[in-house]
């Protein structure tokens, strides 16, 4: 029985036999997609689905990188899909399989990350009879369960499914609005036999297509309010189409003299230490952000965020108002800022560069004095990273760990940090030296050369975090997901002991991978964000308390190495060259200040915890 001509046109010509089965045809579809890597644990019902992979990667296609839990399977592969643009792909037997799979497909959801889940199931003809870890509409129900968290999600009952199903869950994946798709196969269809016939069909082109078209009209109300605002600022988001489009809307803030701010997941796509950056709006972020929309701009435009709670400050007024102008590819994210003045939807690089050409125009036909005036130079304060100076004694300041952290690493790292006190103190103080201020360098000086590492995925964030949903370990797991997306670049994992002690394990998936992965361990022996806001909301002191433990010990009964930092002095001890080069993982225990208050009062007034904020 032949299945649909898309799978039947992905086999690679390698195949010699005119009969393979199914489980072969969807792992030639994605290598047909240039997806490289497949995450996940494997188990009884797609124990086929493993051996296409084993057979795929002995001809050199689809390689399986093998987690220690579902949960960081799933957050490998939206790390994997966040450094590439491609989609990532995550499996899972069935049963609690399937349900572990839960949290980190819900990441990914909230996160707008596309991700292709697979899970598998009894036999069709069991199911109903009591098999083992069925979960099928006759048991417990999966395909029910990851409706609520995916664009797709369907259960494979027949052979001829396979083709039209497959392609609709990777077109809802990669499509605007992005995220994960689920197919649950059983694992008798899994096997089935299938013929190779029937014409050509590539779904390359619609996968990765990013549509160029812009509301035009939209487009030229926007260029009037630029050329007559005097006072503009631009709110820089976090979507995937935001990393393409990066350096045209700064170049279009120049020409424009806007200043620009970033929600907390869009710092990492701007050069922090360009002039015209006054900090990040919403969680973890800057006074100098907030006081600049509360002097009431005349003109904000913000691209491609969705003003969820933690990168709007809040739902805060000072954004969301008649003053706002909100450019985006997503529909959903339009919909939440309905009191906007004007909504631009459409491809969002494509808007910058259409209103560069503009702006050009403009500069060509106007005298040099008018355009000076509509420059703006904030009155906002100067941007502050909290990193105050500490002495070589006693525990890190967690600001003054951002610090060497940025100090040290390359401009080609990457960066992640965790949910919790992690995430806060790096969106706030971490302002490495990136390769985009290098690179913007080496252009303006004429240089020229080899591109640097990770130069390939140049439109990838420096600084990856996780919004909204925001699980306890998601950077551990991603953090290998980057690194095997992108294994020329060194990536830092920056979490908390507590994350650590509920995902560590994943260490070693990035040992056995060979990848260079430094996880940056901020051990305070406790639930640190727990900790703050008891304290800061007068509520009851409970349930923080975490058993001290030396982390480096942990590693090094894993056959990694480890350093324990207990002071700032022992940074200088460490062969960072040596650390950011080995082809493996690295732990760094660090013994902070546990003292030192993250910026987090705007979360306690959201929760309604205090009411003002000091």
């Amino acid at each position: 029985m032949a299945i649909s001509n898309f799978a039947v046109s992905a086999l690679p010509q390698t195949f010699a036999s005119p009969l393979t089965d199914v489980a072969d045809l969807i792992v030639a579809s994605l290598e047909n997609l240039g997806i490289e890597y497949v995450f996940g644990i494997p188990g009884g019902a797609v124990e086929p689905l493993f051996n296409a992979f084993a057979r795929s990667q002995r001809r050199g296609g689809l390689r399986v990188v093998l987690a220690r839990h579902e949960a960081a399977a799933a957050f490998m592969a939206d790390g994997y899909a966040r450094e590439t643009g491609n989609i990532g792909v995550c499996i899972a037997t069935s049963g609690p399989g399937a349900t572990n799979l839960i949290t980190g497909v819900a990441c990914a959801h909230e996160n707008n990350v596309p991700l292709l889940a697979i899970t598998g199931q009894p036999a069709l003809p069991s199911f109903g009879r009591g098999a083992l870890q069925e979960s099928s509409c006759t048991g417990v129900n999966v395909i029910g369960m990851f409706r609520h968290c995916t664009r797709y999600s369907s259960l494979i009952s027949h052979v001829d499914q396979v083709g039209h199903k497959l392609a609709a869950a990777l077109l809802h994946a990669s499509q605007a609005p992005q995220g994960p798709a689920h197919l649950s196969i059983p694992v008798d269809i899994q096997r089935s036999p299938v013929k190779r016939a029937g014409a050509v069909y590539d779904l390359r082109k619609r996968v990765n297509q990013r549509p160029a078209l812009v509301d035009e009209t939209a487009l030229a109300e926007l260029k009037t309010l630029l050329d007559t605002s005097a006072r503009k600022v631009f709110l820089i988001g976090g979507s995937r189409s935001v990393g393409e489009a990066g350096p045209a809307i700064i170049r279009l803030a120049e020409m424009t003299g806007s200043a620009f701010i970033t929600t907390p997941d869009g710092k990492g796509f701007i050069d922090p230490r360009h002039p015209s950056y006054r900090g990040v709006f919403g969680l973890g972020g800057h006074e100098s952000a907030a006081a600049l929309l509360s002097a009431r701009p005349d003109l904000v435009v913000a691209f491609g965020t969705g003003f969820g709670e933690l990168s709007s400050n809040g739902w805060s007024s000072t954004v969301l108002n008649e003053r706002l102008v909100h450019v985006d590819d997503a529909a959903s994210n339009l919909m939440r800022s309905p009191m906007a003045r004007l909504h631009v939807e459409g491809n969002i690089l494509s808007a910058c560069e259409r209103l560069i050409a503009m702006c050009a125009d403009a500069a060509a036909a106007c005298p040099p004095a008018r355009i000076r005036t509509h420059e703006f130079n904030p009155s906002a304060p100067a941007l502050t990273l909290a990193a105050e100076s500490q002495d070589d004694l006693g525990p890190v300041k967690p600001q003054r760990l951002m610090r060497e952290l940025a100090r040290r690493c390359p401009p080609e790292t990457r960066f992640l940090a965790d949910a919790g006190n992690s995430f806060m103190w790096a969106v706030h103080c971490l302002d490495p030296l990136n390769r985009r201020a290098v690179e913007a360098a080496e252009q303006s000086s004429g240089e020229s050369g080899q591109p640097r590492p990770g130069s390939a995925r140049g439109s990838a964030s420096w600084l990856h975090v996780t919004m909204d949903f925001a699980p306890m370990g998601w950077a551990i797991g991603s953090a290998v997901g980057v690194a095997r997306g992108n294994p020329d670049c060194p990536v830092v994992c920056i979490t908390g002991d507590g994350s650590y002690l509920m995902s560590g394990q994943e260490i070693t998936t990035a040992s056995d991978e060979d990848l260079t992965v430094i996880y940056v361990v901020l051990n305070d022996s406790a639930y640190g964000m727990v900790m703050h806001g008891q304290r800061l909301a007068g509520a009851e002191p409970i349930a923080f308390e975490l058993p001290k433990v030396d982390y480096r010990r942990l590693a090094e009964a894993m056959g990694i190495p480890g350093h324990v930092i207990h002071s700032p002095r022992d940074f200088e001890t460490l062969d960072w060259k040596t650390i950011l080069s080995r082809k493996g993982p690295t732990l760094l225990d660090i013994r902070i200040d546990r003292e030192e208050v993250p910026p987090m009062r705007l979360r306690l007034k959201t929760l309604g915890s205090i009411v003002e904020i000091p």
